[in-house]
């Protein structure tokens, strides 16, 4: 995707990689057996060793180290055999052990690869460069006293996987093509439920701009703790414009984290950017190095579902869809489970990706429902289909058939039959419908007979009319085409 921005003295590139810090399915923390169900009253789900009490020894959670690992196989990463937790030592109130474990050099997963579909159809590779496993930290709240501030720890100890990516990305639409496709792999592969309102997903952005041309990594500005698509686009894009306005000015960029203000649609600085050294990482010597053998990922590699890259492929070749009709049924894993349904229901997948993906999904949108919430089921949805496909009813009929169904829920063959919405095939109405049309268009007859052929589409739809839509309309206009010819 082409993004270059125009400023005073040239062309300007923006270079993106995000470190996406998503919350693992899990229901014990990632090193106690503390849960972490989301809503609880503030400190309530909080064991000894997130509290950071004395003596109190961590316990590595094996199902959040499969979550890890399920995901970096998603990501067609390398799987590290062998991993290191680290401590990373800084001071805040939220952080009772006064270190966060996370990992460092010896991460759980390695490189590997997230595919975009771009908006033309073509797709484009981004870099990931680690997966690893850490804790997350407890959280602040400043607003429930006028002098006072808050400590809440239900999240202190919660799993977290940061993936990072590789300076790949070039614009912020790219930035938000590989967010939604982040999420999309994380919640086929339910290793992340991808909810940024919680804070199951969360995004740091690190954002410089170069010289259309240059492959120089500039200095790089980190955006943190962005919760949502929408906001991470739009940070970009002001970071990037301030970027270039300094350089442009003869200033120079410092390293630095930065905060979104989304009601300002501005960055402000948050404080220096922290180097690694500042943070003196150093082993755990409270947990060994985690080890596994082929066979553990292989274990888990089994298990794995269709992700959406492959079930797009699919989609394609079994269905006939197109790159981008396939790419929005499989977005989300429950439509494209919807899709299928109705398509092996209604034995025929364009008929229903037609249906699904234009008036359903247009519902859904307008009424922000989810496929889960439909007032139409698949079932019913294939039946309309059947309908349409038998002659029972016509394509016009079908759409008043189905706004109904998404008031009441009803099966279209009793809305059909209870209606007396059947679609007229017998020539005879038809017939007397059409000679009724004529008699009282004479004018019209003599202008089509005379060459003005393009009034068919009058005249079908004055017989449509007659008939109150139930005339079978490729019926009425072979029946038209022979009574109007001369």
């Amino acid at each position: 995707m082409s993004y270059i921005i125009k400023g005073e003295s040239g062309d300007w590139e923006v270079v993106i990689g995000l470190e996406v810090h998503a919350q693992v399915v899990s229901k014990a923390k990632l090193f106690s057996g503390a849960p972490t169900d989301f809503g609880a009253g503030p400190n309530s789900q909080v064991s000894f060793i997130d509290a950071g009490m004395p003596g109190m020894l961590p316990v590595v959670n094996a199902h959040c180290v499969q979550q890890a690992v399920r995901t970096g196989l998603g990501l067609k990463a390398k799987i590290n055999q062998r991993s290191v937790f680290a401590r990373k030592n800084y001071f805040y109130a939220d952080l009772p052990q006064g270190y966060q474990i996370s990992q460092y050099d010896m991460p759980i997963v390695g490189e590997g690869t997230l595919i975009l579909d771009m908006p033309d159809g073509s797709t484009r590779a981004i870099g990931i460069e680690r997966l690893h496993l850490e804790q997350d930290a407890g959280k602040s709240v400043h607003d429930l006293h006028p002098g006072k501030s808050m400590i809440d720890l239900n999240r202190a100890g919660v799993a977290l996987m940061e993936i990072v990516s590789k300076p790949d990305l070039r614009s912020p639409e790219e930035a938000g093509l590989y967010l939604k496709k982040l999420r999309s792999i994380l919640r086929y592969l339910g290793t992340c439920d991808g909810n940024m309102e919680e804070g199951s997903m969360r995004c740091d952005a690190n954002v410089s701009v170069r010289p259309v041309g240059s492959t120089e990594l500039r200095t790089r500005c980190e955006i943190k703790n962005v919760n949502s698509v929408r906001f991470v686009m739009q940070a970009i894009e002001h970071e990037a414009m301030r970027h270039i306005d300094v350089y442009e000015n003869g200033g120079k960029i410092d390293q630095e984290t930065r905060l979104y203000d989304s009601g300002k649609g501005e960055t402000r600085t948050m404080r220096s950017k922290e180097m690694a050294h500042d943070y003196r990482y150093f082993p755990d010597p409270d947990l060994l190095p985690l080890e596994f053998d082929d066979a553990f990922v292989a274990g888990i590699k089994s298990t794995l579902p269709e992700l959406p890259d492959d079930k797009k492929a699919r989609f394609m070749s079994a269905f006939g869809l197109t790159a981008y009709d396939a790419g929005v049924l499989v977005a989300e894993q429950d439509n494209a489970d919807f899709y299928e349904d109705v398509a092996a229901k209604s034995g025929d997948a364009k008929l229903a990706n037609n249906w699904v993906a234009n008036n359903l999904f247009g519902v859904l949108n307008t009424k922000a429902l989810t496929i889960a919430q439909s007032p139409v089921s698949a079932d019913h949805l294939s039946k309309l289909l059947t309908l349409i496909k038998n002659n029972t009813i016509s394509g016009r009929q079908a759409k008043d058939v189905f706004e109904i169904m998404v008031e009441t829920s009803q099966d279209p063959a009793v809305i059909v039959a209870e209606r007396g919405m059947t679609q007229i095939t017998d020539t005879g109405p038809i017939d007397a419908a059409i000679d009724q049309v004529m008699a009282q268009n004479a004018d019209k007859v003599e202008q089509y007979r005379a060459g003005k052929v393009q009034l068919m589409g009058w005249f079908v739809g004055q017989v449509m009319k007659a008939t109150q839509g139930k005339a079978n309309p490729a019926l009425c206009t072979e029946l038209l085409t022979k009574k109007l010819t001369p």
